[in-house]
């Protein structure tokens, strides 16, 4: 799971770094596209972790007919409802540039760069949900082969259309669209294994798996918009906002080192605390639970020491801008301190919702990002004239409020009830 999680960074790093070797103005586009893009990919994110919780189980179990059942459900309805966002994407990105309060600028790129990722959706769908379904059924290193395949094409993809084609930067989104394309091709001749000739759909275990997914689905949403959100909290401030907002997509990149191995260990944790509920073995689940949390804690402290040491030298590489470049390190050196506290909630997080406790990740959200970050940035920033800085404090203190609630209830052991 952290080599897919490496492939996931590496992608997003070549695509903020060529956005910055394009301009200021496409790194800071590029920055919001991908919080759109990601809201859009929230239904299948919803549905992975459903499947994750219903499959995991129903794997140890041994029930190989509800299995079949379960996995070719699952690809029909990621399939229908990919289609029917990729199209939404495309018809409505537009209108939706046209409503945004961000730099003028910036609405132009940003219509280019999301109609073509919302070309590519409905396969980055069957990519995401098919890798579910491999990591449940322990076939992790065939979905790692596909991300690691679809990983050096999207980066060679990249440099080839924006560097040596005239379609310039538009070349970032259409290397994602055809490597997710590839990969989902790819998964979807591994869980073959899993179908019978029959290929029966069932409305009954869409439904479990989707009241399951769909606090996780929510919770997502509100990230997501919560990331979009405070990109216009920033596009108010009155001096030097486009490199405020390029440096808040270079740090956030650079900080996806650290949170796509905490998000590695989050998934792998659901599949362990799955895979021992369904053994029956429940005090296992628990201290299971706990052991992967210390493991990615500890990981996770050493890559922030690693980005605090070089911090100056990364933001060096992703930027020629003098000013993003400093904003970028300050992002980093604030920013940093609370990614222990990140890992902590969102590992023991990964153990709730393999159980199935997905709701509780909902409220957490909830209560750290949009009663505690949102608010008090808004008011730091735009009413009170307090510069970036103020955010990137506002983060920290969420992320330590969401670790002590995720802790609290992971300890109470209601979620294996």
């Amino acid at each position: 799971m952290t080599l897919i999680m490496f492939f996931e960074f590496l992608i997003g790093m070549t695509d903020i770094y060529i956005a910055g070797r394009v301009g200021k103005e496409i790194q800071a586009t590029y920055g919001f596209v991908v919080q759109f893009y990601f809201i859009f990919i929230i239904i299948a994110n919803a549905l992975s972790i459903g499947t994750v919780s219903v499959v995991s189980r129903l794997f140890t179990a041994g029930d190989r007919s509800t299995l079949a059942e379960t996995v070719w459900s699952i690809i029909v309805t990621t399939a229908v409802s990919g289609a029917v966002l990729s199209a939404a994407g495309i018809f409505f990105t537009s209108r939706f540039m046209e409503i945004v309060n961000i730099p003028a600028e910036l609405k132009l790129y940003g219509t280019q760069l999301g109609k073509i990722y919302a070309c590519g959706l409905v396969f980055h769908y069957l990519l995401i949900s098919t890798n579910g379904i491999l990591r449940s059924c322990r076939m992790i290193r065939r979905s790692l082969v596909t991300m690691a395949i679809a990983c050096l094409l999207n980066i060679t993809l990249n440099f080839i259309i924006v560097f040596h084609t005239r379609l310039g930067f538009w070349g970032i989104a259409l290397s994602t669209a055809l490597s997710v394309f590839a990969g989902s091709i790819l998964n979807l001749g591994h869980c073959r294994v899993f179908l019978d000739k029959a290929r029966t759909f069932s409305f009954r275990i869409v439904r479990d798996v989707v009241s399951i997914g769909w606090p996780a689905g929510v919770t997502q949403a509100l990230w997501q918009v919560h990331s979009m959100v405070m990109f216009l909290i920033l596009s108010s401030l009155p001096e030097k906002s486009i490199e405020i907002l390029a440096a808040l997509a270079t740090g956030t990149r650079i900080e996806s080192a650290i949170f796509l191995p905490a998000i590695a260990f989050n998934m792998a944790n659901a599949v362990i605390v799955g895979n021992l509920i369904g053994e029956g073995k429940k005090r296992d689940a628990f201290r299971g639970g706990l052991v992967t949390m210390l493991m990615g804690v500890g990981i996770v402290v050493l890559l922030t020491v690693v980005v605090i040491t070089g911090a100056r030298w990364i933001a060096l590489l992703l930027s020629h801008n003098g000013t993003v470049i400093a904003e970028t390190i300050r992002y980093l050196y604030i920013n940093m301190l609370s990614e222990p506290f990140m890992a902590l909630w969102v590992i023991l997080g990964g153990g709730l919702s393999g159980a199935g406790d997905t709701r509780s990740i909902m409220f957490n959200v909830i209560i750290g990002i949009w009663l505690v970050r949102i608010p008090l940035s808004y008011i730091l920033v735009v009413l009170l004239g307090f510069g970036a800085v103020s955010v990137w404090w506002t983060m920290n203190l969420s992320q330590l409020i969401m670790a002590v609630f995720i802790t609290r209830r992971y300890w109470q052991r209601k979620w294996l009830m």
